[in-house]
């Protein structure tokens, strides 16, 4: 209020009425926002417009999603609180019907060549690639690594919050890049659609 009408009535006479110190209020008028609450401001400012782009149906949870696909690593309750404290609200995701999971099937040209033998006499001639989800205080993670079947030492690996092709990806490059021998390696996973993906094959 003080602020308001400054330019109307003397501060000191406001602050008398009001029963506020006068050198409490000049003291709060100086400080300065702090490093904190700037980066609150211009987070909130970039919600405000990802939830009018979604017409208004962006809750917590997808806000989060979508500033993390921006590179903006935010936890979910600081997400929710700045949502609640403005006003911010989305309407929940319509549930989908569960269907019954069909067993994925191997791409044309593509064979079992391991034959179930997880064994290896050297190193280099046979590993195996997974993804497993890892949930951390902040929502979930994808990790895919790469190991090697002779010694069981991760070769390569990546993590993202989606576990896509491009994950799987750069995990196998990693390990393609720090080979030490040009001799052919059998790749083995499962049938997934990240590694079933025509960009992973190649």
């Amino acid at each position: 209020m003080i602020e308001r009408y400054r330019d109307e009535f003397p501060i000191r006479l406001m602050c008398r009425c009001l029963r506020v110190s006068a050198s409490g209020y000049y003291d709060w008028s100086r400080r300065l926002p702090s490093a904190g609450q700037l980066d609150n401001v211009r987070l909130l400012r970039r919600m405000r417009e990802l939830h009018e782009d979604s017409r208004g149906t962006l809750g917590a949870g997808r806000m989060q999603e979508d500033l993390a696909d921006e590179g903006q690593r935010v936890g979910l309750n600081r997400v929710a609180r700045l949502m609640a404290a403005d006003g911010l609200q989305g309407w929940p995701r319509p549930k989908r019907q569960r269907m019954r999971a069909r067993p994925a099937l191997t791409p044309l040209g593509v064979r079992n060549r391991l034959e179930r033998d997880f064994t290896a006499l050297e190193p280099e001639t046979k590993w195996v690639t997974d993804i497993t989800e890892i949930k951390t205080g902040e929502g979930k993670l994808y990790l895919c690594v790469v190991l090697d079947l002779f010694d069981h030492r991760v070769v390569g690996w990546s993590m993202h919050h989606r576990q896509d092709r491009q994950m799987v990806i750069r995990a196998v490059q990693t390990a393609v890049w720090q080979r030490q021998h040009n001799e052919p390696v059998i790749l083995h996973s499962d049938r997934s659609s990240q590694f079933r993906s025509g960009d992973y094959r190649k």
